[in-house]
């Protein structure tokens, strides 16, 4: 039986659906896809946290219940309930985090479910523990973003402390992975993408001043060890980490130490993450070893080098981010796909020719005009199959093949460019400031 919407989810359903007259198509997919998470996803706890189920796995990803409460924070502006929700999820990352910073899925409690039986360090909590860089980025981003939001600072107590310490210190024993680090992870019978070389320890790496990752915002493995999108995120959420740490902790060792720490990575970006194209100029690379060797590619799944802007790393007309906008909307990359009925970035995740809606959304945000939105918020109402939802992939040939039929990350960012689409941004985030959203918030 599906929870009844709260009363600020049907108000904000109706505005927008009222900004489309005449577009019943649209008016149906942002009302579907908008209460997806919050009707499907969404447990509340005895201990008041909440656990956010990815959709069709039965985890929690630290990723993915991020991106799915996110557009919920416009909500949280003015309904205490919901802001109650969305303060739990952040509730039940840092628990998560403070149980072990390594693993990127979780459990809704200690049953032993896993995905695998893998080669790591793995306890009856834990789903899966491919150690991933943005897995700790998104819980700051949302404890962030819920802070400027709300107004509240309850969630900054002894436990995000903790996590937040923990954090730091994996992102600098990962800066020197080959000689510090104890991670491991290895899985047996599985496609190469799925496990690490070289006895667990990935491929080789030297400093740079970056921090370390195993895999992808995919859960894919990386090919290189320095993942710059992934970096680029820690830059940006270490800096919000330092505004909270000054603004709202009063702790001037921890806002030293997280600005110090993105300084040493964004240094290791601009040093060894760029490349020189001959056909599109000085482009960001996807990832590196600090060796030499670059992988040109973008992956749809965020963080990205799309994505660049929507994180708040650099701006849209930003001269690096132009040129690698370029190559990565281009067929060289490797990841981007043009068929009959649409055309975008896909990921070595998914079959060859599948593009993803999520890096349809982000290709919207991010657009610097408006035709290019118009002309994706075309595909997303041609690529749903028919059943006003969003999915993983989908084949750019033939939209009624897809992937994952029931994947609430996807469903929210599609929510989330439609609501940016509308001139509706969540405080505190890169756009919101690019935004007159005066009238909207009277509204509500």
């Amino acid at each position: 039986m599906k929870m009844p919407l709260p009363d600020s989810m049907v108000s904000l359903i109706e505005e927008v659906k009222s900004l489309f007259p005449d577009d019943p198509k649209t008016q149906r997919m942002f009302e579907k896809c908008f209460s997806n998470t919050y009707e499907t996803t969404i447990r509340s706890q005895k201990d008041g946290t909440t656990f956010v189920i990815t959709g069709d796995i039965p985890a929690m990803w630290l990723r993915d219940s991020t991106a799915q409460v996110r557009p919920y924070l416009l909500l949280a502006e003015v309904d205490t309930n919901m802001a109650d929700l969305i303060e739990g999820v952040i509730a039940k990352q840092i628990s998560y985090i403070n149980h072990d910073p390594y693993a990127n899925a979780f459990n809704e409690e200690s049953n032993g479910n896993r995905y695998h039986n893998d080669k790591t360090d793995m306890t009856a909590l834990m789903w899966e523990r491919k150690y991933e860089i943005d897995s700790l980025c998104y819980p700051i981003q949302l404890a962030y973003l819920f802070w400027k939001s709300t107004g509240r600072t309850s969630h900054f107590n002894k436990s995000f402390h903790q996590a937040v310490e923990s954090i730091l210190n994996v992102w600098k024993i990962e800066q020197n992975h080959s000689e510090h680090s104890d991670y491991h992870f290895e899985r047996d019978g599985c496609p190469p993408q799925d496990t690490l070389s070289h006895e667990g320890k990935g491929a080789p790496v030297t400093y740079t001043g970056m921090t370390w990752s195993g895999f992808r915002p995919s859960d894919d493995a990386c090919q290189y060890g320095y993942l710059i999108p992934s970096n680029m995120f820690a830059v940006v959420c270490l800096r919000q980490l330092a505004e909270i740490a000054q603004q709202v902790l009063g702790d001037d060792e921890l806002t030293h130490t997280a600005l110090h720490l993105a300084d040493e990575i964004n240094q290791g970006i601009q040093t060894y993450g760029k490349v020189d194209h001959p056909k599109f100029g000085t482009i960001y690379a996807y990832e590196t070893d600090g060796l030499g060797n670059y992988n040109l590619m973008d992956d749809a799944n965020v963080p990205s080098l799309l994505s660049l802007p929507y994180l708040g790393y650099c701006e849209i007309d930003d001269p690096t981010y132009l040129n690698t906008r370029a190559f990565i909307l281009s067929k060289d990359n490797p990841y981007y796909f043009e068929g009959t009925a649409a055309k975008g970035i896909g990921s070595p995740h998914t079959p060859e020719n599948y593009i993803w809606h999520i890096a349809l959304a982000i290709q919207g945000m991010t657009a610097s005009n408006l035709e290019e939105r118009d002309e994706i918020l075309s595909l997303f109402k041609q690529t749903d199959a028919n059943q006003h939802l969003m999915h993983e992939g989908f084949d750019v040939n033939n939209p009624e093949q897809y992937t994952r039929p029931w994947f609430s990350w996807a469903n929210s960012m599609f929510s989330e460019f439609l609501l940016y689409y509308c001139q509706y941004s969540v405080k505190g985030s890169p756009f919101y400031k690019k935004l007159n959203l005066e009238k909207n918030i009277n509204k509500r």
